[in-house]
């Protein structure tokens, strides 16, 4: 799991913090739905990004043209893909729509559906219990 300090050494600099965010969000609405979980989780996430609104406007503002920024660095995108799963399983189902671009950026940054499927089962079994 990731800890503060990974979060705050790999995301050292506001516009890694900014794509981050911003592949959370698109994440977060791509079952057309925010739920209230989902909604607290992008908050605590941007509060502890030290992101403003005035920060994530852009993004919500923009949300039909964006797409996923992948990181450079190896230990951002495996991290980046755990919180991308704890997105999904925020709401305790997981959307077809959600799970596909969980997929895709899986794969964009080289792991197989079963590396995928396996943070899914592992991460939604911590936030179940």
């Amino acid at each position: 799991m990731p800890t503060s300090t990974s979060f705050d050494e790999l995301l050292n600099t506001k516009q890694k913090k900014l794509a981050f965010f911003q592949n959370l969000v698109l994440v977060a609405v791509a079952d057309k739905y925010l739920d209230k979980a989902e909604s607290d989780f992008l908050v605590s996430i941007g509060q502890r990004l030290n992101l403003t609104e005035e920060d994530t406007r852009p993004i919500a503002d923009n949300l039909s043209l964006l797409n996923f920024i992948i990181p450079e660095e190896g230990l951002q995108k495996t991290m980046e893909l755990q919180t991308l799963v704890m997105m999904v399983v925020q709401d305790g189902q997981v959307a077809d729509a959600e799970y596909n671009l969980c997929l895709d950026y899986a794969r964009r940054i080289g792991y197989s559906k079963e590396m995928l499927d396996d943070f899914i089962k592992q991460l939604g079994q911590n936030s179940a219990g």
